[in-house]
């Protein structure tokens, strides 16, 4: 008999209050267009070749080593790749969710495989983890702040959620690890035990999420605790200072994302469910604060965040080098789960449209087309063309100047593979009055309202490529569609078209809500501008002063040399840009000829795709 709420829906996050309820991926469905392509892509290549990787490099295998008791002698992998394996199962299952896969189904076959091998390194009092507490190991809990312990069983946890709300009855054994797991790190960290925090954040959201998902206030009090701890200065110093743990000063008490982005992020978001929780409006208020400064002061034109190749880390205010933005795959991932939770607990678009960006510009930009290979960092401005990745190899962090298949550290695959398999989630939400989309995709959404009405939309679309968006009402119901106008969306349109004919209005960027009696049949469309626009960095951003960036609709475009014919250094902005059909072309001057030609511009998210280039998002006006 399960202990836990099997009516929650198929979602990462399920609050226990806020202004918006998250619709799962068992009531919404992407059915076409660019995610579409994206997600079957991951399902079919990406999850296999992340697969092979953790066998090949053997951060799998360590689970085997750790049976057999060879360990440490044989184990392969840094301290944290027993996360990589977590990340996959949570990956492996929401793709079982997005598939409706059947019980003996290839991919629930290799998900119960791996679990196996899990559950037998599983210690009897439920510590779990292949580096540290075994004969010849470091022991248990010794090194917090570099050992990423608790870091990894907070990736665990997360893959049990999305076991919990995707296949609640499955008797694999996942969310019996997790919780005999979670049980330990409550006795070991709770209120009478060590007073002490993981280095990396992860474990707060984890466990958190898992104690909703199972019913659990012991595991969401733990997670609290956590979340309080930081900022005492437990950690020690280091060369960058306790900045870079998010130890430096309380969550509640710091004015911007500070230190490593992936950190910050993934303990932003955890620190807003312990708000909504907790039903701690202060937090709540506080996290919005730095949400805003590190939006506008902190955070690339894509969406990127962290600056700071050395650390990983964010920058100072306004420090934002194109040319060496770290801007890493994990920490767009990390600030999307942040902003997500906002948006569930205030209603507010901004946070929608930062996914937006980040979604566009960042996560897509990550991985080639054939699904196996990754930017690992994601910089505005590529100085050199770069050299191919050897497809057999292993890359350093971040070095590759092209997509590589895998790195030393590669958190960063099965980071894009468990969005992209729950990226569904992600969409729509909905209130007691009715449905609100926030990402515009064909898809499918069917829920039912607390007062019993039945919601069913049909979303057609050509987005990002074509702006309008068409949502065909199924059934009769009278309720409230509201629809997300992108900040960048002056100009956009609604209209609806019923058998009482057809009616229409501007809408400003924001949202657009439209009450009515709707008959099955009846059409909401919205029309937004998807045109060029050339967008000027702020004057306090010293190192794009004098330059311009287009884009168009959500994606950021970029100048390639393999376009320009020539260095991108050489290129000058000397004009508008241009829609030639849905082709944007700008007018650029050579600086060593004078010559102005028309040069082509890419979706930024498709740079390097045609081979090695320089690129450059920010182009010079002088």
């Amino acid at each position: 008999m399960t202990m836990y709420d099997t009516t929650a829906p198929a979602s990462p996050v399920v609050p226990l209050r806020g202004r918006l309820r998250p619709l799962g991926l068992d009531e919404v469905r992407i059915t076409g267009g660019f995610w579409a392509d994206r997600q079957a892509v991951n399902g079919s290549a990406t999850l296999a070749h992340i697969e092979s990787r953790l066998e090949s490099e053997g951060w799998l295998p360590n689970f085997d080593l750790a049976v057999v008791g060879t360990l440490p002698d044989g184990r392969r992998g840094r301290e944290f790749s027993d996360s990589e394996v977590y990340k996959f199962l949570e990956a492996l299952a929401w793709e079982i969710g997005r598939t409706d896969a059947a019980a003996d189904d290839e991919l629930e076959r290799r998900f119960r495989a791996v679990v196996a091998r899990v559950a037998a390194a599983q210690e009897p009092d439920g510590y779990l983890n292949t580096m540290f507490g075994r004969p010849g190991q470091e022991a248990r809990w010794t090194q917090l702040q570099w050992g990423h312990e608790l870091y990894c069983l907070g990736h665990l946890f997360q893959a049990a959620v999305a076991r919990v709300r995707t296949r609640p009855d499955a008797d694999d054994g996942l969310i019996d690890i997790a919780r005999r797991a979670a049980d330990l790190v409550c006795d070991e960290f709770g209120a009478d035990g060590r007073d002490a925090i993981c280095g990396h954040a992860e474990v707060e959201a984890g466990l958190l999420e898992l104690g909703r998902a199972l019913g659990e206030q012991r595991y969401v009090d733990q997670a609290s605790l956590f979340v309080e701890r930081h900022g005492r200065g437990s950690l020690g110093e280091i060369e960058w200072g306790r900045a870079y743990f998010q130890d430096d000063v309380p969550v509640r008490d710091a004015e911007a994302l500070r230190g490593h982005a992936v950190r910050a992020n993934y303990l932003s978001a955890a620190a807003t469910d312990v708000s909504i929780e907790f039903d701690d409006s202060a937090l709540l208020e506080a996290l919005r604060r730095q949400w805003d400064r590190t939006v506008e002061r902190r955070t690339y034109v894509t969406g990127g965040q962290g600056s700071h190749h050395q650390d990983e880390a964010f920058g100072e205010d306004w420090e934002l080098p194109p040319d060496r933005a770290y801007s890493e795959t994990c920490a767009g991932i990390g600030s999307i789960m942040f902003s997500w939770r906002l948006l569930l607990a205030t209603g507010e678009g901004r946070y929608a449209d930062l996914i937006e960006r980040t979604l566009f510009n960042v996560v897509a930009t990550s991985p080639g087309d054939d699904g196996r290979s990754f930017f690992y960092a994601n910089t505005l401005h590529q100085r050199t063309p770069g050299t191919p990745a050897d497809p057999d190899a292993t890359s350093p962090r971040a070095s590759s100047s092209l997509r590589a298949p895998w790195f030393e550290v590669s958190c960063c695959p099965p980071n894009v593979a468990r969005t992209f398999a729950s990226l569904a989630a992600y969409v729509a939400t909905a209130d007691d009055e009715g449905v609100q989309l926030h990402q515009y995709a064909p898809s499918s959404v069917r829920t039912r309202l607390a007062d019993g009405t039945v919601v069913a939309l049909d979303v057609s679309t050509g987005y990002p490529a074509d702006g309008r968006v068409r949502i065909t009402v199924q059934e009769d119901a009278r309720f409230t569609l509201t629809l997300r106008v992108p900040g960048w969306a002056e100009g956009a349109l609604v209209r609806v078209l019923s058998g009482d004919g057809e009616s229409s209005e501007p809408a400003r960027p924001g949202a657009v809500s439209v009450r009515r009696s709707y008959r099955a049949g009846d059409v909401v469309e919205i029309e937004l501008p998807i045109v060029p626009r050339v967008t000027s960095p702020h004057p306090m951003v010293d190192a794009v002063r004098g330059s311009v960036a287009i884009e168009r609709g959500p994606e950021v475009l970029a100048l390639e040399s393999i376009d320009l014919g020539a260095d991108v250094g050489e290129a000058v902005a000397a004009g508008d840009p241009i829609d030639r059909d849905g082709a944007v072309v700008l007018p650029v001057r050579s600086r060593s000829t004078g010559e102005v030609v028309e040069a082509p511009l890419v979706a930024y998210h498709d740079w390097a795709r045609r081979g090695p280039s320089t690129m450059r998002v920010w182009i010079p006006t002088v």
